[in-house]
């Protein structure tokens, strides 16, 4: 990991934060499989659309290993709401499918500044409501449905297992890779884990004040899963955390949480990386066993369909 963090340095990438997001997004998505494993080959690739409650139109791309009537997970990128895409997580998305056994929809939800919150948490939801009702048309077993995402990813899956939940959707897993839980940045990690650690303070805060300038809104749940007020009854969780990560922390509060509340959990902390670390398989064996560890407990969640 400090290799990595060395010849990050060495190759003079600016920080986020000193780009337009434009700029930001063509330097994220040109980097974005540099660390990555081989491309997983997958029977079946297809691009879809999904169109929003506001009319609009967004980009999702499904993966199948088989052309079999399989179980889905609904993915989300990371990206704090501002950088991603379909293109950069391709790979991972490809690597689940491929291990899990499943198929898997990643979606293209609007980002920021262009569509501030809650775009991006509308987009989420509509999505995974539009595969619920489209999946069989697609071929796929729509009953046996997940969610998951990795950093503002898993933000938005966490908040649709919750309005799954109140929707009476049933899900069999939300798969949740280092989550953006809390409305503010005030835990030890965030201090400890600031500055030289791939995602920075200064980074987060040029996320989040394009997605959501105002700090009183963010005190929505939707932004903040920790603000939720009642979480039982929510989907099963599999957490999978960055030891050196501003966020660890408040994935850990986000996992006692729900298990408090008598979710079924696990949690699975990766020792010495940091944030990004999924989509650096090529040199660290953590980000495979990651993968291996979430495709065990998609298989596991998809083994019976949810209650």
């Amino acid at each position: 990991m400090r290799d990595v963090i060395a010849r990050m340095v060495r190759a003079g990438r600016p920080p986020f934060h000193e780009l337009t997001p434009a700029q930001a997004r063509t330097v994220y998505e040109a980097g974005s499989d540099v660390l990555e494993i081989p491309r997983p080959h997958l029977t079946r690739v297809q691009d879809l659309s999904i169109r929003m409650r506001d009319g609009p139109q967004v980009a999702a791309r499904l993966y199948a290993p088989s052309n079999e009537q399989l179980p889905v997970l609904m993915y989300f990128h990371g990206g704090g709401f501002t950088i991603g895409s379909l293109a950069t997580h391709d790979v991972l998305c490809r690597q689940l499918a491929h291990l899990a056994g499943c198929a898997v929809v990643s979606v293209a939800y609007r980002l920021a500044p262009e569509h501030r919150f809650p775009t991006a948490a509308n987009d989420a939801w509509d999505a995974l409501q539009w595969l619920a009702v489209q999946g069989g048309e697609l071929g796929l077993d729509a009953s046996r449905l997940a969610v998951g995402g990795d950093s503002a990813g898993g933000t938005l899956a966490a908040m649709c297992a919750l309005l799954a939940r109140d929707a009476g959707l049933p899900l069999a897993l939300q798969l949740l890779f280092y989550p953006g839980c809390s409305a503010h940045q005030e835990t030890v990690s965030h201090r400890r884990f600031a500055r030289g650690f791939v995602l920075e303070e200064a980074e987060i805060n040029w996320f989040f004040n394009h997605y959501l300038p105002d700090q009183d809104g963010r005190k929505d749940w939707r932004f903040a899963p920790l603000k939720a007020e009642h979480v039982e009854g929510a989907a099963p969780a599999w957490f999978g955390l960055a030891e050196c990560d501003p966020l660890v922390d408040e994935g850990i509060l986000y996992a006692d949480k729900l298990r408090a509340a008598g979710v079924q959990i696990d949690l699975e902390i990766y020792r010495g990386v940091t944030h990004e670390f999924i989509k650096m398989g090529r040199v660290l064996p953590e980000a495979r066993r990651a993968h291996a560890d979430a495709a065990r407990a998609l298989r596991h969640a998809f083994s019976s369909k949810p209650a």
